[in-house]
């Protein structure tokens, strides 16, 4: 495998709500404009992955074809597996890969669509992707965020999906409110409205956000950025889920029984993912080791195993060694050239 080096204003607003009452919502942080969409991103395709030698995906300068990190050739059929030596450096490889993303993606086409996540996978992504020099190697005023899931719970819950991005990233990056897409949760409990309005309003919102659509009828974002659940969910598409069934963009989903927290969720279709331009799973700590072990095995069934998803050309793993230990050898390509 090859070694890699690793890399080292928006605030709460007040926006009209339908009725055009000034409000306070979900939204975090002016308008901006928004440019053409490109085409869409067929699965099986190779998509953007790190390339090694490149700098401008390692800040500082730094490249990565340094030594300090494993990472696979991305054989056919495959995701690329980047494995660094800890979170840290795993967290900050994410940062550059999205910062890179970002910007490639406003280049080619004017905008940029990123989803994001929850848990413990993103915080440190965040504080890398709001400091110097990630910050300012990202055009903002063309990036649209948006979220794959979320708990049913008010924006500033410390179990929402919303609070540190809006802590340790929006505050810090010139983003406009208004390319700020979170669930309207916060609004449906104010109105005491179902989370099922929320899953309806949401794909409402990416209509009107004229996000290209995959041959499929998905939109297709530039950047999916996920974590893996130990139970091998991704968004809150669970083990055995009937999201699967329903064509929806965006669905309510029951309160997990197995698994903490046990919430109500929202969670986009799992198809999403298959749409998406790059999909990038981040995981570390030896609690992830067994479930990614299994998703990079042999292959299963993505209803009983929503993970792999994930495991698609074109998409990018980040882990660190405690993750990574238990990958199959055979997943594990040859050193690229």
């Amino acid at each position: 495998m090859r070694r890699a080096r690793h890399a080292g204003a928006p605030v709460h607003g007040t926006t009209p709500d339908r009725g055009g009452t000034a409000r306070r919502d979900d939204r975090i942080g002016g308008t901006g404009p928004v440019g053409e969409r490109g085409a869409a991103h067929r699965r099986g395709a190779r998509g953007p992955g790190v390339t090694a030698g490149k700098s401008a995906d390692w800040p500082s300068g730094e490249r990565s074809s340094a030594a300090s990190g494993e990472r696979s050739s991305a054989a056919s059929g495959e995701p690329e597996i980047l494995v660094l030596p800890d979170a840290a450096a795993a967290a900050a490889a994410a940062a550059a890969r999205i910062a890179t993303a970002l910007a490639s993606a406003v280049a080619a086409r004017g905008v940029a669509h990123w989803a994001t996540t929850g848990g413990s996978t993103p915080g440190a992504i965040y504080r890398n992707l709001a400091a110097r020099p990630l910050r300012d190697t990202v055009p903002w005023e063309g990036v649209h965020i948006w979220w794959g899931d979320d708990r049913w719970v008010p924006p500033d819950d410390p179990l929402s999906n919303v609070l540190a991005c809006r802590d340790l990233l929006l505050r810090d990056v010139p983003l406009p409110a208004d390319q700020v897409h979170p669930f309207p949760i916060g609004e449906a409990m104010a109105r005491g409205l179902p989370p099922s309005w929320v899953a309806e309003r949401y794909a409402v919102e990416l209509r009107a956000a004229k996000v290209p659509l995959d041959a499929a009828g998905f939109p297709i974002l530039d950047i999916i950025l996920v974590g893996i659940g130990s139970d091998g969910h991704l968004f809150s598409v669970f083990p055995g889920s009937g999201t699967w069934d329903d064509p929806a963009w965006a669905q309510a989903v029951a309160a997990p029984t197995h698994i903490a927290p046990r919430v109500e969720r929202i969670t986009l279709h799992p198809r999403v993912m298959d749409a998406a331009r790059l999909p990038l799973a981040v995981a570390h700590g030896p609690s992830k080791a067994a479930i990614i072990g299994r998703i990079f095995g042999p292959r299963g069934d993505e209803r009983e195993l929503p993970a792999l998803l994930a495991r698609r050309p074109g998409a990018l793993w980040i882990l660190d060694e405690a993750a990574a230990v238990a990958i199959p050898p055979e997943a594990r390509a040859a050193p690229a050239r």
